[in-house]
């Protein structure tokens, strides 16, 4: 009886010959792509920027723009003894002021109500509390697009007894085209004195390989304007109101590469 050896036949030596030689194809094939991808890398922008000879500069964008939209919060507080009484007198006035609002011009949308609320309002004596009543409030917020308005609606909201304004702020209702404007300036900025370096350097510009921006938007400007308590509801000046002006910036960063 023949014993049955251990050692692999002629064609069992073929067959693992050819699976080696097939592994060993693949990882070149593997190694190959991994070579072509991280030299391919170096094509594209912002990419490897290390490895190359380059110049970083940064450059200021500015623009100065009037502002177009005032912002003005106008509210009314109302106590009397009954929470019914308090909602009446409150509601009727607030009611004349989004009227008279319209009636100058104020679109709907541009008036929006922030806040409305109750509450008991007490007395104390000596460790004792009593009811004394109920206080209502109810502020708005008005989008004021017609500049020359500001003034008439601010001696309005006096005619009307309100109590309660301020928050006085003048912004850009849409800062995006004048963002653009001050990117442009930025990156023209940028290039001009990045030439200014190259020349000295004796280096001529190559491609943009990296950029970035930041942007400062527009702080609102505030105007300080307020009403006492009470008051009885006469005829009121209109103030003359001065919005100033906004500076809209953009500082870039921008990477060339040098020849």
């Amino acid at each position: 009886m023949n014993e049955k050896t251990f050692w692999p036949t002629w064609s069992e030596n073929k067959i693992f010959t050819i699976l080696l030689a097939l592994a060993f194809l693949a990882f070149i094939v593997i190694a190959a792509v991994m070579i072509r991808n991280s030299m391919k890398q170096y094509d594209y922008i912002g990419k490897q920027v290390q490895e190359r000879d380059t110049i970083a500069i940064s450059g200021e964008g500015k623009v100065t723009a009037i502002p177009d939209i005032a912002n003005i919060q106008l509210g009314l507080t109302t106590e009397k003894k009954t929470v019914a009484e308090a909602q009446k007198e409150n509601t009727d006035k607030m009611n004349q002021l989004n009227k008279q609002l319209k009636d100058m011009g104020v679109d709907a949308k541009d008036i929006q109500t922030n806040n409305y609320s109750i509450y008991p309002q007490y007395d104390y004596n000596v460790g004792k509390q009593t009811l004394r009543g109920y206080q209502v409030n109810q502020t708005v917020t008005v989008k004021i697009r017609n500049m020359d308005k500001i003034g008439d609606i601010l001696a309005m909201s006096g005619t009307l007894g309100l109590n309660q304004v301020g928050g006085l702020s003048f912004g850009i209702d849409d800062p995006e085209k004048l963002q653009n404007e001050a990117r442009i300036k930025a990156l023209e900025n940028a290039k001009e004195k990045a030439k200014a370096l190259a020349d000295i350097m004796d280096v001529k510009l190559g491609k943009v390989v990296s950029f970035n921006e930041s942007s400062q938007y527009p702080q609102p400007i505030y105007k300080n304007y307020a009403m006492g308590i009470g008051g009885a509801a006469e005829s009121a000046p209109a103030p003359q109101v001065e919005s100033g002006s906004l500076d809209i910036v953009v500082d870039a960063m921008v990477v060339y590469e040098i020849k």
